[in-house]
């Protein structure tokens, strides 16, 4: 048993995903940073200064509408019925930015690897002329 997961771990498709979460966790860290100092300052410039992740439905009633963040912080610690939609909205905007990026470069990719592949095929003659070949073969 022990040398089949030697085996399993010594495949390149394990190194290749460990690397990957890897690499998409940083890059979710980034891409977080990125909405949450960048993109969301300026969605709340243009919904007149609304900071999204203040906003909140309080359930309890304890919190007033204009309660900072340490205060939501220090009472979902101590376990007070919150729905804060506005980390949902920041969540969602952080999301689309991610699949974005990620469509971006799955796009990219593909159209190197497609591009890659019409280098390193013959051309068209010599492709012919192996089907020809392997007609004639088969017969």
């Amino acid at each position: 048993m022990l040398r089949e997961f030697k085996a399993l771990i010594a495949r390149g498709n394990v190194l290749d995903l460990a690397i990957g979460v890897i690499i998409g966790a940083a890059f979710g860290k980034i891409v977080t940073t990125f909405t949450e100092g960048i993109i969301m300052p300026f969605v709340g410039l243009v919904t007149g200064g609304m900071d999204f992740k203040s906003k909140f439905w309080d359930l309890s009633g304890k919190l007033g509408p204009n309660a900072t963040a340490a205060e939501i912080d220090a009472a979902v610690k101590a376990g007070a019925p919150l729905v804060r939609y506005g980390q949902l909205v920041s969540d969602i905007l952080t999301f689309l930015i991610v699949a974005f990026v990620m469509f971006l470069i799955a796009k990219w990719a593909m159209s190197y690897f497609a591009r890659l592949a019409a280098e390193t095929s013959p051309p068209p003659q010599e492709q012919l002329l192996t089907e020809i070949r392997d007609i004639l073969k088969a017969k």
